[in-house]
């Protein structure tokens, strides 16, 4: 059995709308509207759009959220550690955040996995050229 500090940081499913009325950019509320695409319950997306709130802060303010202050997260979004470990792992495994040296940063992967997505898309399967993207 996988202790849950050792849960592994695998990749994550994002559900993708196909309707422009769904897109991200049109809701009132980006932010929480990307984490409902990852996270498949209310309570989990609000839990991780206060997490990721919680590493901006600290990215921002230079005092960067510790690893080691998980007892505190647990606390603050009022959750257990396997559920905690859970929604970290997911958001590490879509790139919205890194573990690096002991403390959580943003991070930029999940931003140049999708543009990779979509020249890729745009170019090799639908045959248009990259200028026109």
């Amino acid at each position: 059995m996988t202790s849950v500090k050792k849960a592994p940081r695998t990749a994550t499913t994002i559900k993708v709308r196909s309707k422009s009325e769904f897109a991200i950019s049109h809701s009132r509320d980006p932010y929480h509207e990307l984490m409902l695409r990852l996270f498949q319950e209310e309570t989990t997306a609000l839990r991780g759009q206060r997490f990721l709130t919680l590493v901006e802060e600290g990215q921002r303010s230079g005092n960067p959220l510790k690893t080691r202050d998980w007892k505190m997260l647990l606390e603050e979004l009022k959750i257990s550690r396997s559920a905690f470990y859970a929604m970290r792992n997911k958001l590490l495994g879509a790139g919205l955040i890194s573990n690096k040296g002991g403390e959580y940063r943003l991070s930029g992967m999940f931003s140049r996995d999708l543009m990779d997505m979509a020249r890729w898309w745009w170019t090799a399967v639908l045959g248009n050229n990259m200028d026109n993207l």
